[in-house]
């Protein structure tokens, strides 16, 4: 008769597998996936039947997929630092602060993403400008702007207004039992609002900055306005000296695909392992 396995060996029935987060059948493999498979399989074929002129584009355009993603990295983490700034200033008990980020918020929101872009560039280094002149700080009068430090700055501050908003319905999404339940235990404000409070908001509020960072990534393009060279810049310089618009813009959107479905993918799979189990 053969041994039996000790209980400690034995593999767990598939009913109890369900229940550890993460072990469930869906969660090992999102469809979704193959979407974005499906499209970088297009832009490989693509590439290999008709290297002229897909594969010159891919050629061209490298250099500005790393400005695109560069662009929206450093200005989505800065959003997140400010836009907790705003999110707070919106919850404060002082009225000086809750009334200069509400006029932030009311003020940026309610200009287009181009217009601001278009002033961070042309406008803002001729106040500087004239700042220098009229104090006479030489530094400042021979300021030149950055294309890509401005286009961060840009973005950032149109972003970080609706971040704000995200993160304050978050936080006030919290019971105030939690945020009481701290203050009995002996904590100050900022420690209970660092240790208990904010850690359950950032789950709250995980899908919809998911949404904002997919948003920020395809918003980046209106960068390509402020002689940034980044994938739609790209695009047009290489549609200006071939006039091949069809294929040009073609593998242009393509590429612009495949970096927000693979940013959409990370984002669930983010979500899907900080979920908060029912």
């Amino acid at each position: 008769m053969p041994a039996t396995k000790p209980n400690a060996l034995r593999s767990p029935p598939a009913s109890e597998l369900a229940r550890i987060p993460g072990a469930e059948p869906s969660a090992k493999l999102d469809a979704w996936w193959w979407l974005l498979v499906g499209v970088i399989a297009l832009v490989l074929a693509l590439v290999v039947v008709r290297p002229d002129p897909f594969l010159r584009i891919v050629i061209y355009v490298r250099d500005g997929i790393a400005v695109t993603v560069l662009t929206t990295v450093v200005a989505f983490v800065l959003t997140l630092v400010l836009g907790l700034v705003g999110g707070l200033g919106r919850l404060s008990k002082n009225p000086v602060i809750f009334g200069l980020a509400s006029l932030y918020v009311e003020l940026i929101r309610g200009i287009p993403l181009m217009v601001q872009l278009i002033w961070w560039y042309f406008a803002f280094p001729s106040v500087l400008q004239q700042v220098g002149q009229s104090f006479n700080l030489t530094f400042l009068e021979r300021y030149r702007a950055n294309p890509i430090a401005m286009a961060i700055i840009g973005l950032t501050i149109c972003y970080a207004a609706y971040m704000s908003e995200i993160y304050r319905a978050g936080i006030q999404s919290i019971p105030r039992g939690q945020m009481e339940a701290a203050r009995s235990l002996g904590m100050t404000y900022a420690q209970s609002m660092r240790h208990i409070v904010l850690p359950q908001a950032v789950r709250v509020i995980l899908p919809p900055v998911g949404n904002e960072f997919i948003a920020l990534l395809k918003d980046s393009s209106l960068v390509s306005v402020v002689a940034v060279a980044d994938l739609t810049r790209r695009g047009r310089e290489f549609m200006s000296t071939t006039f091949i618009p069809i294929e040009t813009w073609s593998m242009v959107a393509l590429l612009y695909l495949i970096l927000t479905l693979f940013s959409a993918r990370m984002v669930a799979m983010i979500e899907r392992r900080t979920k908060i189990e029912g």
